[in-house]
């Protein structure tokens, strides 16, 4: 899939509102309708953006799938009736994104920055919780169990934090892995 996106007439960037969950439904579906029709259907790429972030589950670490916009769906083509029609008649489609019943497309700029946000956090997965300086969060693995704490840093690169626990009445850094906290 290409990073950039050039701008060809008639060829455009248009969002699709779905059900909620069914954004892969539809895409596989809008994808089979493509094959069967071949090029008169005028739509070329369907997409959902995605990242894959990490999260530990019974002390394993895992890494999934996390839409960006979930509900919605990218798709590249040339608007006309047939290709409207196309994926109006799609099920699990609720509609486009646009002002009335005319869909707006969407500006290069921004196609171009999904599409690189969307590789980005492919290539290099995103922790699940975000953390955020001055949190309070609870310690559920590790020597301080059951502590409860401060978050002093964060270093969403390595995945850890520094937490300041309360050790005999002194504020003491711990630092600890997203995995062995739990927000208050």
């Amino acid at each position: 899939m290409a990073t950039e996106v050039k701008a060809i007439p008639n060829r455009r960037w248009y969002v699709i509102h779905t059900q909620t969950g069914q954004e892969d439904k539809v895409r596989r579906s809008l994808e089979n309708k493509i094959q069967r029709q071949s090029e008169d259907t005028h739509i070329f790429q369907v997409l959902v953006p995605t990242e894959k972030v990490s999260e530990i589950r019974d002390g394993k670490k895992r890494i999934t799938e996390r839409k960006f916009f979930p509900g919605y769906v990218l798709v590249e083509m040339d608007l006309n009736e047939r290709s409207w029609y196309l994926i109006k008649s799609t099920p699990g489609v609720t509609g486009f994104i646009g002002a009335g019943s005319k869909p707006l497309p969407l500006d290069e700029e921004e196609v171009n920055h999904i599409l690189r946000q969307s590789q980005e956090k492919k290539e290099k997965p995103s922790p699940k919780v975000i953390f955020e300086k001055g949190e309070g969060v609870r310690i559920i693995e590790g020597p301080f169990v059951n502590f409860s704490g401060t978050i002093d840093e964060v270093n969403p690169s390595r995945g850890r934090l520094k937490v300041l626990v309360s050790v005999f009445g002194r504020p003491t850094p711990v630092e600890l892995e997203y995995w062995q906290v739990e927000k208050l």
